[in-house]
């Protein structure tokens, strides 16, 4: 069973988010939090607070199933590119520099190990 979570209008440029974001792409629950806590980068704080809710998200939805059992992993993690802010800085000799502030999304998608050895077993079976 999958959980989503999405963190919208990030005031940090996307390929700064996406640098924390590859860190923690495929890898377990646990292991993307302890990555995430330790992890200097500027997004590494906002990720860790969007994986915790997408945590809670999954808990919502399987409330039979024990967490330590579930065995959770990050299957998709997308960092998009939000509206940017268009600012002028003043420049030499009249001019005017445009400042580009950029933003982003991201979406976080948790799924569990043990529900996808279920399915690819029952596949297996069928064929």
């Amino acid at each position: 069973m999958e959980a989503v979570a999405k963190l919208k209008n990030v005031p940090t440029s996307p390929r700064k988010m996406r640098l924390v974001a590859d860190l923690i792409r495929g890898e377990k629950v646990n292991r993307a939090l302890n990555i995430l806590k330790f992890e200097p980068k500027q997004g590494a704080a906002r990720l860790e607070k969007l994986l915790l809710s997408a945590i809670a998200n999954w808990q919502m939805k399987n409330e039979d199933v024990d967490l330590e059992d579930a065995d959770l992993f990050v299957k998709e993690i997308r960092v998009d590119s939000g509206r940017i802010l268009k600012r002028l800085r003043p420049a030499p000799q009249g001019r005017a520099h445009r400042i580009r502030k950029r933003s982003n999304h991201v979406t976080i998608v948790l799924d569990s190990m043990s529900g996808i050895e279920e399915s690819t077993t029952e596949e297996n079976k069928e064929a």
